[in-house]
């Protein structure tokens, strides 16, 4: 097979279907190989064509929150507020840095994700 770029929609969807037909393909073997690169092909071009942008870091919270099964009350205990837990969820506060350092430290949300700015909302 003659590997080319990803540089369409039909392109795309050949290289889609390509890799589902080799899924199951053993590593360190020609199928193996030929998924991998098939596969940074397209991660290529979803980059370029379909860019994800970055999740604000009250939503980063949120999902966590959703899926580690804690609550605002937890939020509340681990900043110590029960009203700054809203007022953050809310975004009518900012994270200060001693927030991110707890939801990074005990909650083990990376602090990457907390640290980029986000719009608030008037109260």
């Amino acid at each position: 097979m003659q590997l080319k770029p990803i540089r369409n929609a039909s392109d795309h969807r050949k290289a889609l279907a390509l890799i589902e037909e080799l899924w199951d393909a053993a590593p360190d073997t020609d199928e193996g190989d030929l998924l991998d690169i098939l596969v940074d092909l397209v991660e290529h071009y979803e980059e370029k064509h379909f860019p994800i942008s970055a999740a604000e870091p009250v939503d980063v919270i949120k999902a966590h929150m959703d899926a580690t099964g804690r609550t605002q009350k937890d939020l509340g205990d681990l900043f110590g507020s029960a009203p700054r837990a809203s007022e953050i969820l809310k975004k009518r506060r900012a994270l200060t840095v001693d927030m991110i350092h707890k939801l990074h430290e005990d909650w083990g949300i990376p602090s990457d994700c907390l640290i980029r700015p986000y719009h608030l909302e008037a109260a």
